[in-house]
């Protein structure tokens, strides 16, 4: 009890996310579902503004857990940066993208992409894990019409309108369009690749030092297995207030695939082969120029709560 009135009384967490997404659901349920509240921990949360820099959010003190992944890391470590944030809990083992196609289309095979348009997420990850799962299902990428259409809600936008003949986007957005009989989701990028560091949480090793990240650690893990094994309804009931304007059916939609794919399986800690699986992928596309160290990326959980 001492502990919760210390950390009440020191601050009220300041939660960024890179991406807002189902796919981030053990995060938003951190929230959404009351286990922050049962710690004693108050919490704001909102997604990355454009221009914002995640490691120089938590450098300046602007932010105290960032939703990210381990690549984020490496751009910085090419450039010669330090003090740089680390990584501290697995969000997501496999990629959580999907592919959408048009509705007329039969059984979806990878190699349908050739010859095609490609509406597909030029960020730097989704674009590296995308290439590494089409060369692993035999797909000549520059057989690809690839197109940029913009932002996620740009290419959801384009698709929508008729532009291209498949869309990479993640849930709840491709569930989205499905429901709304704009296309059908064909395939999942994580289905057609190994396990990876996808996803993870950073914050500065100061952070990680003090009670709060304790607290907030101990509900993030009941969050992250409360996702895994509660009916996707019931979780995405949870989280429809960060998520206006999308469908129950297309937010529970994909909220069950995830759980289906096991992007949520797995313990806290961010496993090293993980992490070499993610370098492997950004080798792949030409994005590193050395595989960085687990130990300058990666620290262990706060507490043992696995």
């Amino acid at each position: 009890m001492t502990a919760r009135v210390i950390l009440a009384d020191v601050m009220e967490l300041r939660i960024i996310a890179s991406r807002h997404s189902a796919f981030y659901s053990p995060l938003i349920a951190t929230l959404g579902a009351g286990f922050l509240q049962r710690e004693g921990l108050k919490a704001t949360y909102r997604p990355l503004a454009p221009g914002e820099r995640s490691h120089e959010l938590i450098r300046r003190g602007q932010a105290d857990v960032i939703q990210s992944a381990v690549s984020s890391n490496w751009p910085p470590l090419e450039r010669g940066d330090e003090d740089l944030p680390v990584h501290f809990a697995q969000i997501n083992c496999r990629d959580g993208f999907f592919l959408l196609g048009r509705t007329e289309e039969g059984a979806f095979k990878w190699r349908d992409l050739e010859g095609r348009v490609l509406l597909a997420d030029h960020a730097a990850q989704p674009l590296a894990m995308l290439k590494f799962a089409a060369h692993l299902q035999g797909v000549r990428w520059d057989a690809i019409r690839v197109e940029d259409a913009g932002s996620p809600e740009e290419i959801q936008a384009a698709f929508r309108a008729g532009r291209g003949d498949y869309a990479h986007l993640q849930g709840p957005g491709a569930q989205q369009l499905a429901w709304q009989g704009v296309g059908k989701v064909v395939a999942a990028v994580g289905e057609a690749m190994p396990p990876v560091a996808f996803s993870s949480l950073m914050a500065s090793r100061a952070f990680l030092a003090g009670g709060a990240a304790a607290a907030f650690l101990r509900a993030y893990a009941r969050a992250r297995q409360w996702v895994r094994c509660t009916p996707a309804k019931e979780v995405a009931e949870s989280e429809a207030s960060f998520f206006p304007g999308v469908p129950m059916e297309a937010l529970t939609a994909a909220i069950a695939r995830y759980q289906a794919l096991g992007c949520w399986e797995g313990g806290l800690a961010i496993s090293r082969e993980l992490y070499e699986q993610a370098l492997e992928v950004f080798a792949h596309s030409g994005a590193i120029s050395r595989r960085w160290p687990y130990e300058e990326v990666v620290v262990a959980p706060p507490v043992s709560v696995d």
